[in-house]
Order: C-alpha cells, then structure tokens, then sequence
C-alpha cells in the first residue's frame, strides 16, 4: 500500500532553515508528481510545492517563492523541502503528499514551530 513518511526538524528559529524529508513506498514513485502541503492551526491545508515526475520541474505557491527548493531523488523514494527565511507563520503541519488518480494519499504530517 501506499506509504509516506516524513522527517525533519519541529522546532526552527526564525529566519532559520527548514529541512523536510518523505520518503514514499507503495507505488512507482518516478512515475508520480510529489507534493508538499501544510496547514496552519484554523486554517485550510494549501500547497506549498510541486515537483514533476520527469525532468523535476518545481512550482511553488507565491507565499513561498524564492525561498523555498524542492527536490526529489527516484533512487531513494524521497523528496524534500527546504524552506529558508522561515517566520513564525510559516508554522503549520506540513504533509507530503501524491495524487494516484482517483486518491490522494498523505503523509502522516509533520508539525513544524517557528519560534525563538
């Protein structure tokens, strides 16, 4: 079945650097786009990066470009994000996350605190 598991630090200072790993299982993971989401306490989960399956083109939501890399390695199943410049709102759950038609499937979450 497939399985999504993240990894990284829960506590970043501001201005400091998130590192986020996923390592997948379960499924062709070269053939599939690979997401980051988060969600914020109160809020929608939204999206905070794509990479594509061939070629690793990214996309980014705007809230985040320019100081976000996300990046895959289809020899190990993972993919990551880095988020540099990090503030205090920019904590939230992240989630990664692959869309197999019809479902999407999601990691269990990370919870990330931006705080001093």
């Amino acid at each position: 079945q497939v399985q999504l598991v993240e990894s990284g630090e829960p506590l970043v200072q501001p201005g400091g650097t998130l590192n986020l790993s996923c390592v997948a299982s379960g499924f062709d993971f070269r053939a599939y786009t690979m997401s980051w989401y988060r969600q914020a306490p109160g809020k929608e989960r939204e999206v905070v990066a794509r990479v594509v399956a061939v070629g690793g083109t990214a996309r980014y939501a705007n809230f985040v470009t320019g100081r976000t890399t996300i990046s895959r390695d289809n020899e190990k199943n993972t993919v990551y994000l880095k988020m540099e410049e990090m503030k205090p709102n920019d904590t939230a759950v992240y989630y990664c996350s692959v869309l197999i038609a019809p479902e999407r499937y999601w990691g269990q979450g990370i919870q990330v605190t931006v705080s001093s």
